[in-house]
């Protein structure tokens, strides 16, 4: 069998996915985007205006990823003024990741009104923003998750104060304890993506190659799973960047799983120990 280079197979969605792509080749990793999820608009924005509308309601939004924040911001009626540019009267915002961050700091959002977990932190996940922003919480808190929601869902998208949409409930369950108000809205939609040809067979290719697939969503996961029914994994190698996500690897019989550490330096670190 021929021997191949290292290459990292990179599952994020659409430039989130080129994004890492570029930063992996930097450091010198072939790596190439192969997005497992797609993200898509909700059919109907008239919920995410209404959320805008209410923002001076709000102590603390949280979002859930990068295109939640994006989504929100795109979706701001011109006639709604950003209360970030009115730091008095601004909410916190809360993310979980740097790429969460940039794209609140794109649309405006000062640093100082952004919390994340801290740099120290094992893993970027709702665990670790809680130790961040549980001081903020008292009874009558009210906090606004802004989410996305899968294509079996978009036709009903989630309004505030509904619990649908994807992600762990986790935070909301602290948040809840602790007497806060916890509502929700439904920014974007998650679908599997539609495959291509090439795609499928870069995919089946992986496992007769020296291919790396990098999981940063059980999600996404499972829609390779889903797109190839009964197919045996044993021979594939991942990291992933979150234990349950490595768990859902192992359980998925991917025959090797590394764990990456929060950042891109550990990612690397953790793709090169499968060379």
């Amino acid at each position: 069998m021929t021997e191949h280079a290292l290459r990292a197979l990179i599952t994020r969605p659409g430039q989130e996915a080129d994004v890492w792509v570029t930063h992996l080749q930097q450091r010198g990793i072939d790596a190439l985007a192969l997005p497992m999820i797609e993200i898509v608009a909700v059919p109907d924005s008239a919920l995410l205006m209404q959320a805008w509308k209410k923002l001076d309601h709000y102590d603390a939004l949280m979002f859930v990823s990068s295109n939640a924040a994006n989504h929100f911001f795109a979706a701001r009626p011109a006639q709604c003024e950003s209360l970030w540019a009115l730091a008095a009267k601004a909410p916190r915002a809360w993310v979980t990741g740097p790429g969460s961050r940039a794209a609140l700091l794109a649309r405006g959002v000062p640093a100082s009104h952004i919390d994340m977990p801290a740099p120290t932190a094992q893993s970027l996940d709702s665990e670790a923003l809680w130790l961040q922003v549980q001081s903020q919480i008292q009874a009558g808190t009210r906090i606004l998750i802004v989410r996305g929601d899968t294509a079996a869902q978009a036709a009903e998208v989630a309004a505030p104060g509904s619990p649908q949409g994807q992600g762990r409930d986790w935070l909301a369950v602290q948040l809840q304890s602790r007497g806060a108000r916890v509502d929700y809205v439904v920014a974007y939609a998650r679908r599997p993506p539609l495959w291509t040809v090439p795609q499928r067979e870069i995919a089946l290719q992986s496992l007769q190659r020296r291919d790396v697939w990098v999981w940063s969503s059980s999600e996404a996961l499972g829609n390779l799973l889903a797109a190839f029914p009964g197919q045996n994994w044993d021979a594939a190698m991942a990291v992933a960047t979150h234990a349950r996500i490595a768990q859902a690897a192992r359980l998925a019989g991917f025959g090797t799983v590394a764990l990456a550490k929060p950042g891109l330096a550990a990612l690397c670190a953790s793709i090169e120990s499968l060379a």
